[in-house]
């Protein structure tokens, strides 16, 4: 078995993910959907593959893989595509778990991304967290947030990313792509280091820690445009998750700082469709003063209320955009059962309509 072979059929078929897990046939994630292919791997065959990709990597070296158990870095095959790699050691032997990502950068209409998301690329200060499950799509968001930007502002936009899938030319901006292990230690020393290198925007991959949720605050803090990510479903979460990284005896300053600097929250998920394919369903939250006094004052649980009532404002809550996709006949309603957030209201809506 070739892994440039593998590589290729996922490719042809659009798969958005490859497992090469041992005990398993190669296994390939078409529209959310694990397809599996071929004889059972062995040891030896992930051994073997993995070995195979760290020669595609650029002769990479595997010390890493084999005294953490994980390495995480991208490579391209030229005229193939892009491709983010997790190498992992489970039950004894090498695994491999590799992203499709393409060369050319997403579009935004294709990829359903709505007007009240890209808003916030016209954004020149402040914080904006786009939040989701991992494989919900905010990689592609954030891409596409960028070169928006790229393409219409005059700005040095600095992207701190583990690892870097896409890759961004320079168009009216100039875009300085870090990624971790490769130019940088830590997102929180990269962030640090940003505030010297005179940028406009920072994207930041992930908000793994308070040091660095402290860092991106800051950064936002003194005028810059901070953009991140975090595994978070709705704006309510995502505001308690960021407070409740902290001590206690610290939450009220970093609610206090939050509310000044917050400029929206969006949050997504990709949703099997009955066209067989995937769609997303994106939260959106603009910051307003009602929503700074409820971030200050500790009453995240009111945000979505005030998100269901300020449609006016481009905000929409999660429920409202699945039910959208069910009304558009692209979503079976079973299935926004299964996604929603507020099942008795959704059942409520989708009795209406049926």
């Amino acid at each position: 078995m070739v892994l440039t072979d593998i590589l290729t059929r996922a490719v042809e078929q659009s798969a958005s993910d490859i497992l090469l897990i041992a005990g398993l046939p190669v296994a390939y994630k078409v529209h959310g959907l694990i397809q599996r292919e071929g004889e059972r791997l062995l040891p030896a065959d992930t051994a073997a593959l993995t070995e195979e990709l760290y020669h595609l990597a650029g002769e990479r070296s595997s010390a890493k893989l084999h005294e953490t158990g994980d390495d995480d870095f991208s490579f391209a095959m030229p005229g193939l595509s892009r491709f983010r790699v997790n190498a992992l050691k489970q039950r004894g032997s090498l695994g491999l778990v590799i992203r499709v990502v393409s060369f050319t950068l997403p579009d935004r209409t294709a990829m359903g991304i709505p007007d009240n998301v890209m808003q916030f690329a016209r954004f020149t200060r402040g914080m904006v967290l786009f939040t989701g499950p991992a494989g919900s799509g905010k990689t592609t968001s954030l891409a596409c947030i960028v070169d928006a930007v790229n393409s219409t502002r005059n700005a040095h936009i600095i992207t701190i990313e583990d690892p870097i899938e896409y890759l961004h030319h320079h168009k009216q901006s100039v875009v300085t792509q870090r990624e971790l292990s490769t130019d940088t230690l830590s997102y929180d020393a990269a962030l640090r280091a940003s505030l010297r290198e005179a940028p406009d925007i920072i994207l930041l991959g992930e908000m793994r820690d308070a040091e660095t949720i402290r860092a991106a605050v800051t950064a936002a803090e003194t005028g810059h445009l901070v953009i991140s990510t975090l595994h978070t479903i709705g704006a309510a979460s995502t505001i308690d998750r960021i407070v409740d990284s902290f001590p206690s005896e610290q939450q009220g300053q970093i609610r206090t700082q939050l509310a000044m600097v917050l400029e929206g929250v969006v949050s997504q998920q990709l949703l099997p469709t009955l066209q067989g394919g995937l769609a997303p369903a994106f939260e959106v939250m603009t910051v307003n003063s009602a929503v700074r006094n409820m971030i200050r004052e500790s009453k995240a649980h009111q945000l979505d209320n005030v998100i269901a009532q300020s449609a006016a404002e481009g905000m929409i809550t999660m429920d409202q955009s699945i039910l959208r996709l069910v009304q558009a006949g692209r979503v079976a309603p079973e299935e926004a059962m299964h996604y929603c957030i507020n099942t008795d209201w959704m059942r409520r809506r989708l009795d209406a309509i049926q």
